[in-house]
């Protein structure tokens, strides 16, 4: 949605910095994103975080000056994600405050199973709150960001809209920017609905 050709067209190997699949391209496929975005065609709004350091362990593995398809694949998304997709759709007017919920939270629950009991506020769902600070004006630079990588492709972008307090089945587990989450606080969930809804996606993708 922000990333394009011209970042991959970097001097020096900084091009790899922008490198996942599917590539970045044009100005005219971020438009068609959008679109998707706006009319519903798109559901749901994910990364899947696969990045590599730019170092020798990683993007650079292969030397300085590797061949195409032996850079790793690959770029961090997890944490500028929602931020992004808040600054660009909600500020700028391409979707409500009700999109952005759906696209991030309610749609992923409904198509992994996981409906009522995630994606929602209501009786009995498991109390994962957001909490934003619409107003806030940030600046992504990759010292900020809590991922064990040595780069951001988004470095240096303003964005307006920034989680301040996350809580997770009713506990606070970031606030102020720090994790105050205990390690294996985690909990693996089953399945739990076969939905129409769910069916009727997976269908359409096949």
């Amino acid at each position: 949605l922000l990333l394009t050709e011209d970042d991959l067209d970097m001097p020096d190997m900084l091009g790899a910095k922008a490198m996942c699949s599917p590539p970045p391209r044009d100005t005219q496929a971020q438009a068609a994103l959008w679109r998707g975005i706006e009319d519903g065609t798109i559901d749901i709004f994910n990364s899947d975080h696969a990045p590599y350091r730019f170092d020798s362990d990683g993007k650079l593995k292969a030397g300085p000056t590797p061949t195409f398809r032996a850079v790793a694949n690959g770029i961090p998304g997890l944490e500028t994600r929602l931020p992004i997709l808040f600054s660009e759709g909600v500020v700028k007017g391409r979707i409500d405050l009700q999109r952005f919920v759906a696209l991030t939270s309610t749609n992923n629950a409904k198509l992994y199973g996981l409906h009522p009991r995630k994606g929602t506020i209501a009786v009995g769902a498991d109390a994962d709150l957001a909490l934003w600070n619409p107003e806030r004006r940030v600046t992504i630079t990759n010292s900020m960001l809590h991922h064990n990588v040595d780069y951001t492709p988004f470095e240096g972008l303003e964005v307006q809209g920034w989680p301040e307090t996350v809580i997770s089945r009713g506990e606070i587990i970031i606030e102020k920017n720090e994790l105050r989450a205990e390690p294996g606080r985690g909990h693996f969930l089953m399945q739990e609905t076969s939905s129409a809804w769910k069916t009727r996606e997976i269908k359409s993708w096949i």
